[in-house]
């Protein structure tokens, strides 16, 4: 394969597991020696905490649904070989033309993998929301959410108690939606 530019930084659009597309990636690397056209191939993720019978669970959540970003020296067979692997619809750019990302743009993206936040919860809730509180000793009581604090994942909520709205201050894991 002949080399024509330098290595720049792609995003590659895919249908559904942005996972398994980097794991296709990185095999096709292997097989076929393309070590010095693809140098970097990552799927920005957080983590997410969701409560499930009680228990807390941290995952893992993509960043940009439905992106793999890869560094690329980019030429035509690399970017046939690519579009040719299952899930991937193409690369973004115009006219069926890739177009690298920008310097800022990339930043932005490594600068969230490098310095990966403390987990955040899987559940939002909205002010005026109602709430059953599950743990602790407002357990049984229903709420309104007054205030959804996301970086302390701590809900002020307004409890009924006696016929009197108490403002309570608890962790978004001590509640559940009500449907």
């Amino acid at each position: 394969m002949e080399k024509k530019n330098s290595h720049q930084w792609y995003s590659i659009q895919t249908y559904g597991n942005e996972r398994t597309v980097r794991l296709a990636i990185l095999n096709l690397i292997e097989e076929m020696r393309l070590q010095d056209f693809i140098t970097d191939v990552i799927v920005p993720t957080e983590d997410v905490i969701e409560v499930k019978d009680g228990k807390k669970k941290i995952s893992e959540r993509s960043l940009y649904s439905g992106y793999v970003f890869a560094r690329i020296e980019l030429n035509t067979e690399i970017q046939h070989i690519i579009q040719s692997i299952p899930k991937v619809s193409g690369f973004i750019g115009e006219a069926n033309i890739p177009t690298p990302l920008s310097e800022h743009d990339i930043n932005v993206i490594l600068d969230r993998v490098q310095n990966r936040a403390a987990p955040k919860p899987k559940v939002f809730f909205d002010n005026g929301e109602t709430v059953r509180i599950t743990d602790g000793p407002f357990a049984n009581f229903t709420a309104t959410v007054d205030e959804y604090d996301l970086e302390h994942g701590t809900l002020k909520l307004n409890v009924s108690i006696f016929g009197r709205a108490t403002p309570v201050d608890i962790s978004y894991t001590q509640v559940e939606k009500i449907i």
